[in-house]
């Protein structure tokens, strides 16, 4: 196999990997008993093989050649599975495994190296056998195609340095004491065939449930699945850390939608999510999701298109509709990604100048607690007990008080914190970037549902006007479930809304009431990942009518259905 053939297979396998990942949109990890490693020799063929190569390469000897400074092995051992089903009929079913390697080689010292913002390493296929020698081998390729890449970019950068009035603040690397740590292995749970025969019931009850079949020739699309995946990380590094550790997660999930009469297109789409396959939904409370899910739909197919009017003003977000909120606004714009070479900004994103500054109401805090493991029961996605670069979790109080006080940070240090809070974390087979975990947002006047019910309709009343209510969005913050409020407290689901001056500044400025009552958002995207948001009432955000494309509906009627 030569290099294109060979890289053009490790681009296949990593789509494959991303792709499994990515289909949970909400997954929770579980949580094993962790347990510090003895001093007994590693028995993990895979951990010793790791190290053994490790030895080696330091002990090698590069006449001529700058040598590096800090060597890392990652290994990510995935496991998924994914049955669909649609229209009543199972239409795939897919097992995977897969191992990846992500060899990073750093010339230079920790002040200054060969790094750069975009993240450094080679990826490699693994064996997906034990076999250490052929594991070996796989990690020393890499590894000679990182060194050689490190040359590269650690002279391109000295040189690039030079074009620089001042000198570099940050060191390009924190150090960190070494951990050594081998936790349990986790694998799947799952009993496929129940699953499968639940799930394409599920995709067929649009059909055969009397609830619902009045309306199922408006179905255009109705699909259940359920999706497992088991990840198992091997870290090893020349500091001395070795860690093995992973996580698993479980999703039921439901997708139902087609188009109103005016050819706008609708869909409900949710899931259920477990830290084991057992404490996923049973079969009669999924059944129950279905059949909601397609009501739901039914109501939005027949609700009014929002007023073309703009409106500006209260809005209460549910906390699921919060959570997605910060995600989008918040989050990323705490996570200290460090900016490209000459610019004086602290961090990338909208929070680069807001240092102790205010960037919430004085009432709220938002903290990130990877050790956090449960709330309220309910076991989260984020939680961790050490981070993808070996550094042990911490939790950081980000926002005190309405000001922001600390940035997530990694190893790569940025102006005002130079050391790893503990929070560098990374895709499969990816560079480690600085991240969250678990966020939880707080308030030190929480209100309860009525109170802020009626807080809204008090708004409305002295604003002489109906109001909004939001319950769920979707991509890009577009509202799916969106209720116009009336002052005399009736409710009335629209659709077709866009939200305006949904933006940072709301979030500073916009809030004028949160609840007490906390959603807990599992998400696992590219890594996992938890945020534990109230519900909020906004004192003015823009509605209006989106301008999206109202589709032809189809030309032809669907097949008739049984009976009918």
């Amino acid at each position: 196999m030569n290099l294109v053939q060979k890289k053009l297979q490790i681009d296949r396998i990593l789509t494959a990997v991303f792709c499994s990942i990515t289909l949970f949109s909400t997954v929770t990890v579980t949580n094993p008993v962790y347990a510090e490693a003895s001093a007994s020799p590693v028995t993990d063929p895979l951990l010793r093989a790791m190290q053994q190569e490790l030895d080696r390469e330091k002990a090698l000897l590069l006449p001529g050649m700058q040598r590096p400074y800090f060597i890392e092995y990652r290994l990510d051992d995935i496991t998924s599975y994914e049955a669909v089903a649609n229209y009543g009929a199972l239409t795939r079913e897919e097992a995977n495994h897969q191992r990846v390697i992500r060899v990073t080689v750093r010339i230079g010292d920790y002040a200054v190296d060969s790094s750069s913002s975009r993240g450094d390493g080679t990826v490699e296929l693994a064996p997906t056998d034990d076999n250490p020698l052929a594991l070996q081998y796989s990690l020393w390729t890499a590894t000679d195609t990182a060194y050689k890449n490190a040359l590269r970019a650690y002279s391109a950068k000295q040189a690039a340095l030079k074009q620089y009035q001042s000198t570099q603040a940050q060191p390009d690397f924190a150090q960190v004491k070494p951990v050594v740590q081998v936790f349990p292995l986790v694998t799947l749970d799952l009993d496929r065939k129940e699953w499968k025969q639940r799930i394409v019931e599920a995709s067929g009850l649009y059909a055969s449930d009397p609830e619902v079949r009045s309306f199922a020739q408006y179905v255009q699309y109705a699909t259940a699945s359920v999706r497992a995946i088991a990840l198992n990380r091997y870290l090893v590094n020349t500091e001395g850390t070795m860690v093995r550790q992973g996580y698993t997660g479980y999703n039921g999930g439901i997708s139902v939608g087609g188009q109103a009469a005016d050819g706008m297109r609708l869909s409900r789409d949710n899931g259920t999510v477990a830290t084991t396959a057992k404490e996923l939904e049973s079969a009669s409370a999924f059944r129950k999701r279905v059949i909601d899910d397609l009501k739901s739909f039914d109501e939005l197919r027949n609700a009014p298109v929002v007023s073309a009017d703009d409106y500006h003003g209260p809005v209460l977000f549910s906390g699921d509709a919060v959570a997605d909120v910060f995600n989008r606004l918040f989050v990323p714009n705490v996570e200290a990604d460090r900016p490209e070479m000459g610019t004086t900004a602290r961090t990338t994103g909208t929070y680069s100048s807001s240092y102790k500054s205010r960037v919430l109401p004085d009432t709220m805090s938002v903290t990130d607690d990877p050790l956090q493991t449960k709330f309220n029961g309910k076991g989260l996605l984020g939680a961790y007990v050490i981070d993808d670069e070996g550094v042990p979790a911490q939790s950081v109080d980000i926002v005190v008080n309405g000001k922001l006080e600390n940035f997530l940070i990694g190893r790569v240090p940025v102006k005002d914190f130079a050391s790893s809070n503990g929070h560098g974390r990374a895709a499969p087979a990816q560079a480690p970037h600085s991240r969250s975990g678990v966020v939880l947002i707080k308030t030190s006047q929480p209100q309860s549902k009525d109170e802020l019910n009626k807080r809204l309709l008090a708004m409305a009343k002295e604003e002489g006007k109906d109001v909004y209510a939001v319950e769920t969005l979707g991509g890009e913050l577009l509202p799916r479930l969106l209720y116009r409020v009336h002052p005399d407290g009736t409710r009335q689901l629209v659709r077709g809304a866009v939200f305006d001056e949904l933006d940072n500044r709301s979030l500073r400025s916009g809030i004028v009431a949160v609840g007490n009552d906390p959603y807990v958002s599992n998400s696992l995207g590219a890594f996992p990942q938890t945020t534990i948001a109230p519900s909020m009432l906004f004192d003015e955000i823009g509605v209006k009518r989106a301008t999206v494309e109202q589709q032809k509906l189809p030309y032809y009627p669907p097949p008739a259905l049984p009976g009918k």
